[in-house]
């Protein structure tokens, strides 16, 4: 239990990109993976799918300049309620697995 750390927000990018057939290069993934930390996998699906929005609304392919303006318009959770983050830590220290 926690937030994904950067290995897994690459791979989540990879399964929602795939997802979409929106193929990127592995250092532009990568790079993306590295902006969104403390993002959970359902806030880094909703860039993807904010960034399919505005790149239709602009008649333009999904790219890494969208999805990292998608990124920074938003705030995560992890941030807009850290101390609820920091106390659900707290409670899950030997009731949970934390994931890695």
């Amino acid at each position: 239990m926690d937030l994904p750390g950067l290995e897994q927000r690459r791979a989540i990018f990879d399964i929602h990109l795939r997802r979409r057939k929106v193929s990127l290069p592995a250092t532009e993934v990568a790079d993306l993976a590295a902006r969104t930390d403390g993002f959970s996998g359902a806030e880094i699906e909703q860039v993807l799918v904010a960034g399919q929005y505005t790149a239709f609304a602009a008649d333009a392919a999904l790219s890494t300049v969208i999805l990292q303006a998608e990124i920074g318009a938003t705030r995560p959770l992890s941030a807009t309620m850290d101390s609820r983050f920091a106390a659900l830590r707290q409670w899950a220290k030997g009731r949970a697995v934390m994931a890695g």
